[in-house]
């Protein structure tokens, strides 16, 4: 039966012929080994030639391994392609053809024994063992080719993986490197370009590269001021041509022996005049006039460029109230401004109050309020103030009311922007906006603090408030300017320059940047180079030898101001005083009007002088100790070289402290300070003196130090 399946399968159908059919099968099966093991020698072979290769080409690069890969696999593909062909062409089945076809054959085998199992004699029982030998063998045969055949073909797949893989390795390696150098090609290009053309920040680039300096950008009103001539001689302007000023003031202007205006009084007094024409007391519903800023230097005329208008504006009024405040940061300069408000203002019914402390508390408010019939009325029209004393008044005097101001005027402002700690800006502008006997919605002296203007904001008029800011230090900083609550301000400024910064945009660490100020014109500036023990002898060889009188000289503390007052004063020869907060209020106005009259010849101070007092007759200004501040350096030698005169400035300057307050000096606009050098043979003739001064001066001291403890 198994011999007809096979003969089946050869194309014979001849069931009889059994010698012939064994033959056949014999001669098939010779034939299948031969060919398998040709399959597996050509295998191994190729193998052997792929292993050689990839030894002999290890190191080659990645696009030749690439090249190898696809030469091996088109001869894999032609490899294939063969065998088939062999096989068309014999007829023969591979190794998968053979045991499928062989699992056929048993199955029709023992089909057909069942058929024939009656009709077959014994002599074909050896025929069925031998047919059945047959098969098993032919099975066996095709089965261990099948095994030959999978292992060689799992050995070729297992090879051409490990190629795959080492070829995909050296190839990642050698990609990953080559993206490697392409990233960072790409990323030095991108770290030259700037910011706006990528669009991305390159992050650990190291190599030093020029930092852009920050420029400050101010707004415009700061940014672009209306300029102020600085030369005060060449620049006056007849008191006449300056319009809106009523004929009193000319007058009165006149018989004060002031025919001209400084650049700054023919801008100002203009300005404010014209802002209060549009409403004297109460203006229409939702107006407010501009605040205006003022920044000049000392001795231009800042006092009478708001005097001036704030008496024309006031002088108009039917009914006595605080409309005008002036507030500033010392009594002696509030003394001064008072001075000249009583002064434009006799021959009107305007009232002038001082309230800083130079009487008692009580005296003051007698002189602020009056109280008749259950009533009180205000008796000042104007009223000049220090800060914690106006604070004292608004929180302690009853009915001392501010809800009728219309000018609130800040002097020396950068310094009353320093002390804002105390709070007592905001403590002014709530007592304006405070409610009141006029707060009912049927007054038309109802007053709210300003907010939107809206259609209801415009239906009820109210007076408006309007802050004067006036300084020859004043701060650009916008941030300070803010603190005061500005509204659209108008800056006068004889100085158009924005702050620089002393180091070079170039720098890594750019240094803080320096204003810009206004120096006297007729100011020349002098420093001199000594040693701290020959500080005093200077001071003597200025007004013994160089015969400099009278000097006002500035120390950094009332404790060495009194120290140098001793000594000078123990030395002999000079007329000296000294003026600081040691001394009483009446002390110190005795002093400065002994020192104006020529009495004093040397006059030591503390800083409490420096802002804008008025002392009239002063030719040279020395610095004894340093300013660590420009704007204290300022305010200093501004007391000298003032209304367009001439004056010297001298600072005597330790080693240690010469560059840096020269660099300080130059980059705050100063016209230029030269080198003063006193050789050390003019000091020599007071040496014996001075020394035995010393020793009474300790003597002194110790005995003041004994009184202060009983």
């Amino acid at each position: 039966m198994s011999l007809f399946v096979i003969n089946r399968y050869l194309g014979d159908e001849n069931d009889n012929n059994g010698s012939t059919s064994e033959s056949r099968s014999k001669a098939l099966l010779a034939k299948l080994q031969e060919q398998a093991r040709a399959r597996q020698q050509q295998n191994s072979s190729i193998a052997e030639e792929e292993k050689h290769e990839l030894s002999a080409k290890g190191g080659s690069t990645s696009k030749k391994r690439k090249k190898q890969q696809n030469d091996q696999d088109a001869a894999e593909k032609v490899h294939k392609k063969q065998r088939k062909e062999v096989n068309q062409a014999s007829n023969e089945p591979d190794c998968e053809d053979l045991s499928a076809k062989a699992h056929t054959a048993e199955r029709s085998l023992s089909g057909k024994k069942k058929k024939k199992k009656d009709t077959k004699t014994e002599n074909d029982e050896p025929e069925s063992s031998d047919s059945g030998a047959v098969l098993e063998s032919v099975l066996a045969e095709g089965k261990s080719k099948q095994q030959r055949g999978a292992v060689v073909e799992e050995k070729e797949e297992s090879d051409s993986e490990e190629r795959e893989e080492d070829d995909e390795d050296e190839s990642d390696e050698d990609e990953s490197t080559e993206e490697t150098k392409e990233q960072t090609e790409q990323s030095a290009e991108n770290s030259e370009k700037s910011p706006s053309q990528s669009g991305f920040t390159i992050l650990g680039g190291f190599e030093k590269k020029t930092v852009q300096k920050v420029q400050m950008v101010l707004p415009q009103w700061l940014a672009q001021p209306d300029i102020v001539q600085r030369d005060i001689n060449k620049n006056l302007v007849p008191i006449r041509d300056v319009p809106g000023i009523c004929p009193r003031l000319l007058k009165k202007l006149e018989s004060n022996g002031i025919q001209n205006f400084f650049p700054v009084q023919a801008e100002v007094i203009p300005a404010i005049l014209e802002s209060a024409s549009h409403g004297l007391l109460v203006g229409r519903g939702g107006y407010r006039p501009r605040d205006i800023c003022v920044s000049a230097p000392t001795g231009s005329g800042k006092t009478l460029a708001f005097v001036i208008p704030v008496i024309q504006a006031l002088s108009k009024r039917v009914v006595r109230e605080i409309r005008a405040l002036v507030v500033l940061p010392t009594k002696e300069l509030a003394q001064q401004v008072c001075k000249v408000f009583c002064s434009y203002a006799e021959g009107t019914s305007l009232k002038v109050v001082m309230v800083a402390g130079q009487k008692s508390f009580a005296a003051e408010q007698t002189s602020l309020l009056e109280t008749s019939g259950g009533r009180t009325r205000s008796l000042a029209d104007i009223v000049v103030a220090t800060p914690g004393r106006l604070v004292d008044h608004i929180n302690k005097t009853p009915d001392f009311s501010l809800r009728h101001l219309r000018f609130l005027i800040i002097d020396e402002a950068d310094r009353m922007i320093d002390s804002m700690h105390q709070s007592w800006l905001s403590q002014v502008v709530k007592a304006v906006y405070a409610p009141g006997c006029g707060s009912d919605g049927t007054s038309i002296f109802r007053r709210t603090e300003p907010g939107p203007i809206t259609a209801a904001s415009l239906f009820q008029p109210q007076m408006p408030l309007q802050k004067l800011l006036f300084s020859a230090t004043l701060t650009q900083n916008p941030e300070k300017l803010q603190q005061l609550g500005l509204h659209q301000p108008r800056l006068f400024s004889s100085t158009h320059s924005r702050p620089t910064a002393t180091a070079s945009s170039t720098t890594d660490v750019p240094s803080q940047p320096q204003e810009k100020f206004n120096f006297p014109q007729g100011l020349t500036e002098y420093y001199v180079p000594c040693t701290l023990s020959k500080k005093p002898l200077l001071i003597l060889h200025f007004i013994l030898r160089l015969k400099f009188s009278p000097v006002l000289c500035f120390t950094n503390s009332r404790e060495a101001a009194h120290r140098l007052f001793l000594l000078v004063q123990l030395f002999g020869g000079v007329r000296v005083a000294e003026f600081s907060s040691r001394l009483s209020p009446g002390e110190r106005k005795k002093t400065l009007k002994e020192f104006e009259q020529g009495k004093i010849q040397l006059l030591i101070s503390t800083d409490a002088a420096a802002r804008g007092i008025d002392i009239k007759g002063v030719k040279c200004v020395v610095n004894y100790d340093a300013p660590q501040f420009i704007r204290t350096y300022i305010h200093r030698v501004g007391r000298t070289a003032r209304a367009g005169k001439a004056g010297l400035a001298f600072t005597f300057l330790l080693g240690v402290q010469e560059k840096n307050f020269l660099q300080m000096v130059r980059d705050a606009g100063s016209p230029g300070i030269q080198r003063q050098i006193v050789k050390p043979e003019n000091l020599t003739g007071m040496e014996l003196d001075y020394q035995q001064t010393l020793l009474k001066l300790e003597d002194v001291i110790k005995e003041e130090r004994a009184k202060k403890r009983i």
